[in-house]
């Protein structure tokens, strides 16, 4: 059997039950997928969670749209959906997407077919599979709007995956990526001009450890964040936890979040995403874990009048 047919087969193997959640990982996780995601001999249990997640989640960030989170959620990837059977998860995703179960499971078995032969004709390379210098372990995000200004409060922690990480690029949530933006850094390093914002840290960071640094965004005007807010990660994010504070008054009639669309499609507001309540504060709070790059996730709200 060549390496894709038996890729595949260790991926159908590895969907029913847990998932990556399953005990005994390592008895689970078969060759050919332990060399697709950088599974040394011995490496614990944890750390093999943790590699298949972050590759299968690499590579579902390559599959249409509509493949993506069939594809976290048959595996149990996303936090969303850790249910003990690989039926109950495929019911939850086909709510989620308004689809048969029997569509989602035929999405399932084409989106492991592009994951094979994506893994198989591009391997992971020198480094391991890492980010290229860097990943954000979590990513801790404030929209105050009942403020004059509206601003975003961000608290970052992020893993070097190479020596020396000297360097960081600021990238605005969506729609604050705008020219006339106010970047303030709070902590964790010095604002430089690099030709877009860019943040020198106070010391080189060494392979696989954290750094925490806190930056303010503010748009020169409320219109500016008027009806949306949307991240798009250029590396992996392991998680990340949205506030958004309308303030008692005027609250938004609906609010929705939005989970891994296509930057285009979440980056303007549209009637996608699943409706998320408002509280007695005038607040939402959002998890996303296992951001895939290149895919958008954040919260958008009606305006009255539109």
């Amino acid at each position: 059997m060549n390496a894709y047919a038996e890729l595949v087969r260790e991926l159908k193997s590895l969907r029913k039950g847990r998932g990556v959640l399953a005990g005994g990982i390592g008895d689970r996780v078969g060759p050919v997928l332990r060399a697709a995601c950088g599974v040394g001999d011995g490496d614990e249990p944890g750390t093999i969670r943790r590699k298949v997640s972050d590759r299968l989640s690499e590579l579902a960030g390559q599959l249409p749209v509509d493949l993506r989170l069939p594809t976290l959620a048959a595996f149990a990837i996303d936090t969303e959906v850790r249910l003990p059977l690989y039926q109950d998860r495929v019911n939850w995703a086909a709510v989620r997407m308004d689809r048969d179960p029997r569509t989602v499971r035929r999405r399932v078995d084409e989106a492991i077919n592009h994951l094979a032969e994506l893994a198989v004709t591009a391997p992971r390379d020198r480094s391991g599979g890492r980010t290229g210098g860097w990943r954000t372990a979590e990513l801790h995000a404030v929209l105050a709007l009942d403020l004059p200004r509206p601003e975003v409060i961000e608290r970052h922690r992020v893993v070097a995956d190479q020596g020396d990480l000297r360097e960081l690029p600021l990238a605005p949530p969506l729609p604050l990526d705008r020219p006339d933006l106010d970047v303030r850094v709070l902590y964790g390093g010095t604002l430089v001009d690099r030709g877009a914002p860019t943040l020198a840290l106070p010391a080189p960071v060494p392979e696989d450890h954290p750094h925490d640094f806190a930056i303010s965004f503010r748009p020169p005007s409320a219109d500016a964040v008027r009806s949306y807010l949307v991240y798009v990660p250029t590396k992996p994010c392991d998680l990340l936890d949205l506030r958004v504070r309308f303030g008692r008054t005027p609250v938004p009639p609906r609010v929705w979040a939005l989970c891994g669309a296509d930057r285009d499609e979440g980056a303007e507001p549209t009637d996608r995403g699943h409706p998320h309540p408002v509280d007695q504060a005038g607040e939402v709070h959002l998890s996303f874990r296992h951001l895939v790059p290149g895919t958008a996730h954040g919260v958008r709200w009606e305006v009255a009048g539109d």
